[in-house]
């Protein structure tokens, strides 16, 4: 059983500087609902399929399968999502022992800054760089397939 475990964050300052790369990505969910999804991505000139699942009532650790596809097969994948796509870079930024993976988003999410950091397990203890603002894990509002269907541009405040 595959698992990932982890917080996400608003991001509030100049990230950008710290990043050691950057890689735009297209994704759309082939299924979703509140407890799981089906995902296909394009990272680069890389294809994946990923299926995520919830564990329990936890809200930062869930199941994950991801599998790299041809891209060809990915981008045909991607038409099966319909309007169920997101666009966005992401920044990979390595502060101390923690990395950081910074997703700005683009379309109707544009203005949306968020981070995740991946942990051994729920309980592990981080530094948090300046650069992070509110924690926003576990709320669904900010989960990739919901702001296919909810976008950033029609709640944020």
């Amino acid at each position: 059983m595959a698992y990932e475990i982890e917080r996400k964050f608003l991001v509030k300052g100049d990230f950008k500087q710290f990043a050691v790369s950057s890689t735009y990505i297209v994704q759309g969910y082939i299924y979703f609902d509140k407890e799981k999804s089906v995902r296909v991505r394009i990272r680069g000139d890389k294809g994946f399929i990923t299926v995520k699942s919830s564990v329990g009532d936890s809200k930062v650790t869930r199941n994950e399968w991801e599998y790299e596809i041809p891209a060809s097969e990915a981008n045909e994948m991607l038409r099966l999502c319909g309007e169920n796509v997101i666009e966005k870079t992401r920044y990979v930024v390595n502060i101390k022992n923690l990395t950081v993976e910074v997703d700005e988003f683009y379309g109707e999410n544009e203005g949306l800054l968020l981070a995740e950091i991946e942990l051994i397990n729920e309980s592990q203890q981080f530094e948090k760089p300046d650069f992070l603002g509110q924690e926003v894990t576990g709320q669904p509002r900010y989960y990739n397939a919901q702001l296919c269907v909810n976008p950033y541009s029609k709640w944020r405040g």
